[in-house]
């Protein structure tokens, strides 16, 4: 199969969307899609390099939002037919309330778009489905709690990207979650991984009831069930 897969902004379900596209590209063509959020929050959780590491040669390029412009040309192959299947994994709320309002201003909802022209089937995971609660897992995060304040934070002159704002938060515009800040600090002040607790919107959950109407989109509550009924 000739698989278009498009990851957009949300840090939900993001690991497993990366698992899930790594696993098809032993099989199929991926072409990779990336909102600008995308590239952002995937670099954020670490995750960055896995994405970029399943690209490279045609049909199996790795197209973002600033690289493609404000034209989107390489969704042109979607409106003419040239993927067997795109997969929007995670998709945000945003994301979804603009496929539902007719709205492709940027890579991944023109991309739907184009699909549906194409007649090319959509598989989308929503992360805002049920109302709640969600457990989600954040990027690197330093605990106050246990950070002590040192003169020379260690935690800052280990991390090459500037990222570490001492004795006060990590900028994770700047943070590639290479680790290296949560393995230096003595204290265990840096976190990674940590899971909390979130509540869903009502006009996400309907817009994601809405996105379920729409021709040729199927929706999923997890990457893995797309697997699945792939390889099934």
């Amino acid at each position: 199969m000739r698989i278009a897969f498009a990851f957009t902004g949300a840090g939900h379900l993001l690991r497993e969307s990366v698992k899930v596209a790594v696993e098809l590209s032993k099989k199929h063509e991926v072409t990779v899609f990336l909102s600008g959020a995308a590239e952002e929050v995937l670099k954020m959780y670490g995750l960055y390099e896995n994405v970029v590491r399943i690209t490279g040669g045609k049909y199996r390029e790795l197209a973002t939002d600033s690289s493609q412009k404000f034209s989107y040309p390489i969704t042109g192959r979607l409106s003419l037919g040239k993927y067997d299947l795109l997969i929007v994994s995670p998709a945000t709320a945003n994301t979804v309330s603009k496929i539902v309002y007719g709205i492709a201003d940027t890579l991944v909802t023109n991309a739907v778009a184009q699909a549906g022209k194409g007649a090319v089937k959509t598989y989308m995971v929503p992360v805002d489905i049920h109302p709640g609660p969600v457990d989600t897992v954040l990027p690197s995060k330093i605990e106050l709690s246990k950070c002590r304040d040192c003169d020379d934070c260690v935690a800052a002159l280990a991390c090459e990207q500037g990222a570490i704002i001492p004795h006060s938060e990590i900028d994770l515009t700047k943070c590639i979650g290479c680790g290296l800040c949560r393995n230096s600090c003595p204290y265990d002040a840096i976190s990674e991984g940590k899971i909390i607790t979130i509540y869903m919107r009502d006009i996400d959950i309907e817009n994601t009831r809405k996105l379920d109407g729409i021709d040729d989109i199927e929706i999923f509550e997890n990457p893995h069930d797309i697997l699945n009924k792939i390889s099934g």
